[in-house]
Order: structure tokens, then sequence, then C-alpha cells
């Protein structure tokens, strides 16, 4: 076939972009597809990821609202599961706080603290470490390890948290008989309630302390 003078212009301008640039225009195309491909991998993976660990929590929740030994056995087996497989899911850290719950209902003391413990030390979830702190502290208070508790609800207070620390804080102290330590964490925790009708128990344990 016969081009004209353009024609064969336009043709030999082609073929010599195509010989400088184009082996980097296929690279290019293929790294585009290939990010395509492995985008759409990762969505599919984290997905899957999801639904499993979702899957493991509603195991957790199911056996939480039960009792008995196998009921404590399951809800062992699906937090470890959570734990192991799927630390950076959503689902983790609330299944744990489930569990630490349901054993401390059926008076695992030492398998709700094994959960806690382990939260608390989860920097994923700082907003749960809180409560697990608070939590840890109550299992702690219970086993009468009271300088332990004492540990979690001292220092480094949350913000929101300040009166439940310092009432749990007053809890611990009148447990270990420093009543004017108690007294003053208790204060504090009325502070920081204000009107919360949770101050109203505080102030039970401030008159009953008293003798009123």
């Amino acid at each position: 076939m016969a081009y004209d003078l353009e024609e064969q212009e336009k043709l030999d301008a082609l073929k010599a972009w195509w010989e400088r640039y184009g082996t980097l225009s296929m690279v290019l195309v293929l790294a585009v597809v290939v990010a395509f491909a492995g985008w759409r991998g990762w969505q599919w993976y984290a997905s899957h990821q999801a639904s499993q660990a979702m899957g493991y929590y509603e195991a957790l929740e199911t056996a939480a609202s039960q009792s008995g030994e196998d009921s404590v056995a399951r809800i062992k087996a699906a937090s470890t599961a959570l734990r192991d497989d799927y630390p950076g899911s959503g689902y983790t850290a609330r299944g744990v706080l489930v569990a630490a719950w349901a054993l401390q209902s059926q008076k695992d003391l030492d398998g709700a603290r094994e959960q806690l413990e382990w939260l608390v030390r989860d920097s994923q979830s700082p907003a749960l470490q809180a409560v697990a702190r608070l939590r840890l502290a109550g299992v702690l208070l219970a086993q009468q390890q009271y300088e332990p508790a004492l540990a979690q609800v001292q220092d480094k207070v949350p913000t929101g948290f300040a009166g439940l620390y310092a009432d749990r804080r007053g809890d611990i102290l009148a447990a270990l008989g420093r009543l004017d330590q108690a007294t003053e964490a208790w204060h504090e925790a009325l502070t920081a309630f204000g009107a919360d009708p949770a101050a109203q128990i505080v102030q039970l344990k401030i008159d009953a302390l008293n003798g009123a």
C-alpha cells in the first residue's frame, strides 16, 4: 500500500515515538494493571478477614450468653482465635472485653484477668485500653491484689475517665485500710462526675465510711 508524504511522516514519527517510549509505556500499563489487581486482592483479603473475625465474635457472644464449663471453654477458644489470628480487627478488642465480662460473671477471675491484661497491652485499641484498665483494677481488687489494682488507676488517667478511675481508686484504698486517701479519691470522683447519677453512689460510699 502506498502512502503519501504526510502519512509517511506520521508513520515515521509514530515509529520513532514507539522506539523511544514504547517499552516504558508497556511497563507503566503493566504496573497499573498489577496495582489494580493487588488492590482488588487486598480488598478481598480484608473483607474475608473481617468476615472470619465477625464469625468468631458472634460465636463468643453466643457462648458468653450461656453458662457452665463448656461455655467457658468456648469463650476462651473464640477469644484466643481472635487475638492470635485477627489482632488488628475491630472485633478483637470488643470480643476480649465480652470474654472478660463473661468469665468474671462465671467466677473465673484468672481467665478474666488474662483477657484484660492482653487488652491493656494492645496498643491498637487505645480507647478500649482505658476500659480494660478500669475493669482489670476491679478484677485485681476482687483477687485482693491491691497494689497491682491501684497501679492500673493511679497514673495516666485517660480523658473522660477521671470520675470512674477516682472511684475505683477509692475502693482499692478503702480495701487497703487507707481511709483518708479513699475519701479523698471519692471526693475527686464526685467533682468529676458532677451531676451524673454515678455521683450518688460515690456519696453513699463516703457516708458509709463516715458512719452517716
